[in-house]
């Protein structure tokens, strides 16, 4: 049965709280491939404690509420949901070490017809707790595959960021670890699906997949090494849409053009040759 849809468009989540420490956003660093080259001072940066600075898209994995869809009052078939796409502005730097509040709304449910499913956005803001700045604002599209039949509206995703058509301007590959899911579910994201793999055949896969925020941290990493010497501070912002599942283990290609202050790239798994994350675009500044 699909989730009720009245319900869930107003699904509002407390605000959460969460302090974290350089420990955490070293290991953050880690789970998205960081530290693989431990002669290269630049991404020692991110995984030392001496002068840590905390890597952009860490503001995903703070002050959430975890996998939400398998909270049983959602009503979600959740075994069958997987991200469709995520952007993430970025408004000040995130700190090493600090104390965030955030908040979750759904903003939006476009019911795609029974056997078709369901597309869920969602915005969450990330705050400084104590001083109360505005740090991050996450958007994710979530699909949920189970879900069509709903009863709500009709109607398809966002416009998504064209890629050139032309060969890239830079190509970077970044292998993943056997255990790369595992590490990164250290984060808080603890979707069965990445780690049990009963879960991941009943929802029609092999094995066990990698997180698509995870997929997404190496594609930033990518950007962030290739086009912008590790500067954290010249990351503004990412978008992306998820096309094909990770397995972990697997080398991650990611084909970048770059425009002024964007840079446009799309991702693939190298040994099997198929796009993971499509239509990408990174902000950077400098």
């Amino acid at each position: 049965m699909p989730f009720d849809y009245d319900r869930l468009i107003n699904w509002r989540y407390d605000d959460i709280t969460q302090e974290y420490d350089v420990w955490d956003t070293i290991r953050y660093a880690l789970s998205v491939g960081i530290g693989r080259e431990p002669t290269d001072t630049r991404q020692l940066r991110f995984t030392f404690e001496d002068g840590l600075q905390a890597f952009p898209t860490m503001a995903l994995v703070l002050a959430t509420p975890g996998f939400w869809p398998q909270e049983p009052a959602t009503g979600m078939d959740w075994v069958n949901v997987l991200h469709g796409g995520e952007s993430l502005v970025i408004h000040k730097p995130l700190p090493a070490a600090a104390r965030l509040k955030a908040r979750l709304r759904v903003t939006d449910i476009v019911d795609k017809g029974e056997g078709r499913g369901a597309l869920m956005h969602t915005i969450r803001e990330v705050f400084d707790a104590d001083g109360g700045d505005l740090l991050a604002t996450e958007g994710t599209t979530w699909f949920c595959r189970g879900d069509g039949g709903c009863g709500g509206p009709g109607g398809a995703m966002p416009k998504a960021h064209p890629v050139p058509e032309r060969a890239p301007d830079a190509v970077c590959d970044l292998a993943t670890l056997p255990q790369q899911a595992l590490l990164y579910r250290l984060n808080g994201d603890h979707n069965p699906l990445h780690a049990n793999p009963r879960v991941a055949a009943a929802a029609g896969f092999e094995r066990p997949i990698l997180h698509g925020r995870c997929t997404l941290g190496h594609a930033a990493h990518a950007v962030l090494r290739t086009m912008a010497d590790y500067d954290p501070l010249r990351f503004k912002g990412i978008q992306v849409r998820f096309t094909a599942p990770v397995f972990p283990g697997e080398t991650l290609r990611t084909e970048m053009w770059r425009e002024g202050a964007t840079v446009s790239f799309r991702t693939l798994a190298a040994e099997r040759d198929v796009v993971v994350l499509s239509n990408g675009r990174v902000d950077i500044t400098g």
